[in-house]
């Protein structure tokens, strides 16, 4: 500040990452973003919490303090799958542990208060994004209030929030009070009453009980294309249906919508923070609605009662064009940490300063994943030229280049430039997925001009290879032979990761995940163009332990999936619920939200116990011999001993490494004799 000449900042970011500036880094970008516009911006990285004055040394802010608790929401972050604390972080220098905060939002929201009283503090990121309204926290075991109540925050940013961000500035310097700014889209902020001219829908009424087929429109609002107003078949309803769930002789209510109601002054109500976290189905519906109000073409505003107090969430922002993404990732960033860390080693910053972001969103809308709830459905892409210029900037600016970009990629590989074929039909759809349970056919599923970028990047001068590191989205890959072709042939580094997570139906129905079918076209493909390129490579799946849905049955068979293909995975996930993500609805409330939510509908068996989850992650690494006596146990109490030996069909073997010694019987149940062979004993005594 002393060097710039200020007397003071006009906006000063709490981030609980380390300082990086890279478009990869949310205060980086956001920094920029509001430099670009002429505001002085102070960022304050991974503060001491404990008391106020680390929040006071760039001064007074003259607009607002804006936090965020960095990349990761940061229970996430601190802690693993079965809630212990991690040892390091990858967002800190040397992956130091334990430099910010439980709740970090929270945690840095107080302290600002402290601080400085009178200054309005707005809260972001994907922590605040995430837990914007009543939420199923993990952690607690509990059903805790919107993060916006708690922090005690002026407004709250959710999504990508650049053009709420860049408003709310400009309308704050012109002399307007945060409390009276209320119509920017993007933004949840608290109010006492409903506003006069607008009408009240409670969601009960928009999702009624009754039988849904499968992703049909659950608000009966069908899409109609421009010409012929014939309802489209991929996205009609289920109107004029005759089945039902009603008891015999009850009369079925038709509720009749005006076609002209302006759904601009439409706000929907979700049952209130006392409701839901007292209820369970009532928070699974809750859930259910918010997620199909998440189109920014037709969603409608929310509102959720918090005791005495509304908490008012706007219609989602509406997603950058492509010039508007170039503007954003253009901007002057130094792409490495900041000077102060000097050679501290940052594992987050490691990984990704070879990469280009290509685009943002996904229409996969996996249940277990918080990406479609934070950056939308719709594919938001940069411009071929703006990402080859990245590309020539870290040929000539990132220190340690030697010729590989490690990822030119995003939240998947393969989304750049794919959308839905009509305007009209995307802004009215109300699909939770694009690709599920089959790809849509309104969805344009043309690759070329991913391989046109693929093929210039791989032509600039100076680099020597391209990779893709980002998770391909195989069942949308195979639409596009060629694609496959040009990924396979070109940017594969001897292993490909895709994500399968799981290869039972019931499960993937859960996931809203594509059934095998499409692994195993896929795969042939991979294949077949590895051996025209005369390459030996290997697909590395990825699979989700104990997600919402499977049973022990459920792991076993997944196990003998594994062994069928030699896979002997060392990395494997535990389902952690997330906030906002329909799969921990599913965990909270034992309900299936992707169907109409009711006391009596679909009950999703949920693996809670400790011991389960174990048990489960064991089936995965079921080459583990660590994992073999749990398995013994629980194979001997479903059944399955005859999968216990050491015949080819035989999932694992009698002996343990550590003794040699057969065992015969698991609680009473005889076992096949096996004994380790001799040399197999040398061989491990000699590498052990």
């Amino acid at each position: 500040m002393d060097a710039l000449g200020w007397d003071s900042c006009d906006i000063i970011l709490v981030s609980g990452d380390a300082y990086i500036d890279h478009p990869s880094f949310g205060a980086s970008l956001v920094g920029r973003l509001l430099e670009s516009q002429g505001f002085r911006v102070g960022i304050i990285a991974q503060p001491d919490w404990q008391n106020a004055s680390a929040f006071k040394v760039l001064g007074k802010p003259n607009l607002y303090f804006g936090v965020t608790a960095g990349n990761m929401d940061s229970m996430v972050n601190r802690y693993t799958a079965d809630r212990k604390i991690r040892s390091d972080d990858a967002y800190t220098p040397d992956a130091v542990p334990n430099k910010r905060p439980d709740r970090a939002v929270l945690v840095y929201s107080q302290r600002c208060r402290e601080a400085y009283s009178d200054v309005p503090l707005v809260v972001g990121s994907i922590e605040a994004s995430l837990r914007r309204i009543a939420h199923y926290d993990y952690w607690s075991d509990k059903v805790r209030r919107s993060i916006l109540v708690d922090s005690k925050a002026d407004m709250l940013l959710y999504g990508n929030a650049e053009r709420a961000l860049v408003e709310l500035t400009h309308r704050l310097t012109k002399g307007e009070h945060i409390a009276d700014i209320q119509d920017i889209r993007g933004t949840v902020f608290l109010r006492k009453h409903i506003p006069q001219g607008w009408s009240e829908i409670e969601s009960t009424r928009l999702d009624r009980p009754g039988v849904v087929e499968k992703h049909v429109d659950p608000y009966e609002m069908g899409v109609y294309k421009n010409t012929g107003g014939k309802a489209d078949a991929s996205c009609a309803t289920n109107v004029g249906e005759t089945k039902s769930d009603l008891p015999e002789g009850a009369k079925a209510v038709e509720i009749v919508r005006n076609p002209k109601a302006d759904r601009t002054t439409q706000v929907v109500r979700l049952p209130s923070y006392e409701e839901v976290s007292k209820d369970p189905v009532m928070y699974a519906h809750a859930s259910r609605v918010l997620h199909l109000e998440a189109n920014p073409g037709n969603a409608r505003a929310l509102v959720q009662r918090h005791g005495d107090r509304e908490v008012w969430l706007n219609p989602p922002p509406i997603p950058l064009t492509t010039k508007e993404m170039d503007y954003v990732y253009d901007m002057p960033y130094a792409r490495r940490p900041h000077p102060a860390y000097k050679d501290a080693k940052i594992p987050a910053w490691e990984m990704i300063r070879f990469s280009v972001n290509i685009m943002r969103g996904c229409f996969g809308g996996c249940t277990f994943c918080s990406i479609t709830e934070h950056e939308g459905r719709i594919i938001q892409s940069r411009s071929e030229a703006s990402i080859l210029k990245e590309v020539e900037e870290i040929r000539d600016k990132v220190e340690g280049f030697t010729g590989v970009i490690s990822d030119l990629g995003g939240p998947t590989a393969n989304m750049y430039r794919i959308a839905c074929k009509s305007e009209s039909i995307e802004k009215n759809c109300r699909k939770l997925s694009c690709v599920y349970p089959g790809i849509c056919e309104n969805l344009n599923t043309d690759h070329s001009a991913l391989i046109q970028l693929y093929r210039k990047a791989r032509a600039i001068k100076g680099v020597k290879k391209i990779l893709i590191g980002s998770g391909v989205r195989y069942d949308l890959a195979v639409k596009s032979p060629e694609y496959v072709r040009e990924l396979v042939q070109h940017h594969v580094g001897g292993y490909l990761k895709i994500a399968p997570e799981h290869s039972e139906e019931n499960v993937l129905s859960k996931m809203m995940k594509p059934g095998m079918e499409a692994y195993d076209d896929f795969k042939a493909m991979f294949e077949k163009f590895s051996i025209e390129a005369g390459k030996q490579q290997y697909l590395i799946p990825y699979f989700i332990a104990a997600h919402p849905g499977a049973t022990d049955e459920d792991m076993l068979n997944l196990a003998l999936w594994l062994k069928k293909y030699g896979f002997k995975l060392d990395q494997v996930q535990t389902f952690t619920p997330t906030p906002m993500a329909m799969a921990t609805a599913m965990y909270h409330s034992g309900k299936n939200p992707l169907r109409k939510v009711t006391v009596d509908s679909e009950n999703v068996p949920i693996p809670k116990a400790g011991n389960v989850r174990k048990l489960h992650k064991a089936f995965i690494r079921y080459h583990d011999p660590n994992n073999w006596s749990m398995l013994r146990e629980a194979l001997v109490g479903m059944g399955r001993a005859d999968l216990i030996g050491s015949g080819k069909h035989c999932l694992i073997p009698t002996w343990q490494p550590s003794s040699g010694k057969p065992i015969t019987t698991v609680r009473g149940a005889q076992l096949e004799r096996s004994v380790r062979p001799k040399r197999a004993m040398e061989k491990k005594r000699k590498y052990s």
